[in-house]
């Protein structure tokens, strides 16, 4: 087997190579890119006329200099090329557009409620493809489209294999993408928010993400990756026994963590995140004992995971905005009281995505893809 290196495979490393330069940096000169990748300036000219030709980069101001002429900076376009992300939900769908940098640049809100019948998916599919229209950009700008849903998903995206939550086992992504012209895929919405973590911190390594939505989610990262599992449920902390005789969960199981831990363990009827902190941050007494009693419970949850898997854990979801330290401060603290092996180490965190993560998690993997084959 001849594994020789090719011209055609130095041009191609060149060109990737100079890129990938361009894309860490928010502006190069020409010279800069031939020191740090010890290539010769006529390479780099001959790369850097064929990126701007396929509007990969451009030409972005000067940079300042005491002597001569002055540098030209480069930059990425990060809009050559976009990802769609959306988020569907019981009630409501966000659509979000994501750049080449995992910005999102464009959203929009749909009160839709959800039904599995396909004059929904019509519709959604419809809505998005507006969207879509609505950024003037070319098709081919476009590299696809992820929906993220309150369901564990098949590897490659193309089906549902366990929607209890909105009764979509089973789905099929053709039920979107015989509607939309562009790759489409399904993923799990706390992959999402993990995928977003991962995306905005480079010092992870090892961790267990906490997405405290509606719904609990959770996700297994190890070494800077999503670890799914042989059959895909990795993770999913939120159907851990906490109290065998406590409430039914959606899943029909008693007392699963998702039914003391989650959103909508902790809220009333019509009540919203926002009002709730303002009456524990205000000192309501009857509000800060239902967050010290939900606080309880996932110091309880934390520590049995944190003694089979110890790692950082990371909070994240729709009530990561309304989380201060001072929360944190106490979490640990109930966990001390309840593990085996305390210990003053700081291992719970608040996410630092935003809370925008489940829809741009679910863009970023064609963003990934993209950059990857670059």
């Amino acid at each position: 087997m001849d594994n020789s290196i090719t011209f055609k495979d130095i041009k191609k490393n060149n060109y990737s190579l100079i890129y990938h330069l361009i894309y860490q940096h928010e502006k190069l000169s020409k010279q800069e890119i031939a020191n740090q990748l010890h290539l010769s300036l006529p390479t780099v000219t001959q790369n850097l006329v064929r990126l701007e030709k396929e509007k990969l980069i451009e030409k972005n101001g000067y940079f300042e200099s005491s002597v001569g002429r002055r540098a030209t900076a480069y930059t990425i376009c990060p809009q050559a090329r976009i990802s769609i992300g959306v988020e569907i939900q019981k009630k409501k769908v966000r659509i979000l557009a994501v750049d080449l940098l995992g910005t999102a640049f464009q959203q929009k809100e749909l009160s839709l409620s959800y039904s599995n019948v396909n004059s929904y998916y019509e519709q959604l599919s419809l809505a998005v493809q507006s969207f879509i229209t609505s950024l003037n950009i070319r098709k081919d700008q476009v590299l696809g489209i992820g929906f993220a849903v309150q369901a564990l998903t098949s590897t490659d995206g193309q089906h549902i294999t366990y929607g209890k939550i909105l009764d979509c086992t089973g789905l099929d992504i053709r039920v979107f993408s015989q509607y939309l012209d562009y790759p489409c895929m399904f993923v799990h919405d706390a992959k999402c928010a993990a995928t977003t973590e991962l995306w905005v911190r480079n010092d992870i390594g090892d961790a267990i993400y906490l997405s405290i939505g509606t719904h609990l989610g959770g996700a297994m990262i190890i070494n800077d990756q999503i670890y799914m599992g042989k059959e895909g449920y990795s993770g999913t902390v939120e159907h851990m026994t906490i109290n065998p005789n406590g409430s039914f969960c959606y899943c029909g199981k008693r007392g699963c963590m998702e039914t003391y831990c989650s959103i909508s363990a902790l809220l009333e009827e019509d009540e919203s995140l926002e009002l709730f902190f303002q009456k524990v941050r205000s000192g309501d007494p009857s509000y800060s004992e239902r967050w010290n009693t939900f606080l309880d419970y996932l110091a309880f949850s934390i520590n049995n995971i944190h003694l089979v898997i110890n790692r950082d854990f990371i909070l994240g979801g729709h009530i990561s905005p309304y989380l201060k330290e001072e929360d944190i401060t106490i979490l640990h603290e109930k966990v001390y009281e309840k593990t085996a092996f305390p210990s003053n180490e700081t291992f719970i965190y608040i996410s630092r995505s935003t809370d925008n993560g489940v829809p741009i998690g679910a863009a970023i993997p064609f963003i990934q893809s993209f950059l990857n084959q670059i």
